[in-house]
């Protein structure tokens, strides 16, 4: 008898923490609607973030933090699975190869804004914000730093 009891509260903490892990977690801290799986995955990855602010959307759950000074967005799927974190970086910091590459096809554009991602296989993928005049656009530069034409801003 008290073996078959053991085992049902055995199996009922382990339901009950299955059914914990996704569940949405409503707070004065400003995590309202963020799981509480990410929560936990987000200060155990990021343990030094300070002025964390959360954002949850259709698509995603985003973390936005100060990191040694730094300002970053951390990425989590719905179901609780990181995707990657990105942060602004200078021209500077593109791969020499993109920059030449970028200067060749875009002559006269003016780089306003690099993200860097840094996705969650451990590639590292950059977004480039271009304009001149009226036309603004953004290009992605691959691993390999090979430059893509990614989407129209204006």
């Amino acid at each position: 008898m008290k073996r078959i009891f053991v085992t049902i509260a055995i199996a009922a903490l382990f339901t009950a923490n299955v059914f914990a892990a996704n569940r949405v977690i409503k707070t004065e801290d400003g995590t309202e609607g963020v799981s509480f799986t990410v929560i936990n995955k987000f200060n155990t990855e990021f343990v030094r973030a300070e002025n964390v602010t959360w954002k949850v959307n259709a698509n995603f759950q985003k973390a936005t933090f100060t990191l040694d000074n730094v300002k970053m967005s951390a990425f989590y799927n719905l179901q609780g699975e990181y995707m990657g974190v990105t942060q602004n970086v200078q021209f500077k910091a593109l791969p020499a190869k993109a920059k030449a590459e970028i200067g060749r096809k875009y002559e006269g554009y003016l780089a306003k804004e690099v993200i860097k991602l840094d996705a969650d296989d451990n590639t590292t993928v950059y977004f480039v914000d271009l304009k001149k005049d009226n036309d603004e656009f953004l290009v992605r530069v691959t691993p390999t730093a090979n430059v893509y034409f990614f989407q129209q801003v204006k």
